[in-house]
């Protein structure tokens, strides 16, 4: 596809056409970066550990979660006084 590079204030911009955005799920930010003579826009990372707190709500909500391991004691636990 080709396209024009349009002057946008004291820049210069390039459109992308809504339904190539749509197609790579990008919303409101690209990471943009050039490797070798191409200009390459990504979707962001997400950040690490994002959802985690509603998965582990709905995994409560199920009952679903159990320790996998067990806990395993100390020696010598049984005569501590808590």
């Amino acid at each position: 596809m080709l396209t024009s590079i349009r002057r946008l204030g004291n820049s210069q911009g390039v459109l992308i056409p809504k339904p190539l955005l749509q197609q790579l799920g990008l919303v409101d930010q690209a990471e943009m970066r050039v490797e070798g003579d191409a200009l390459v826009l990504r979707r962001p990372k997400a950040a690490p550990r994002t959802g985690w707190a509603e998965a582990s709500g709905e995994l409560a909500a199920t009952g679903d979660d159990a320790l996998v391991l067990p806990e395993f004691a100390n020696e010598g636990d049984a005569a501590l006084t808590w």
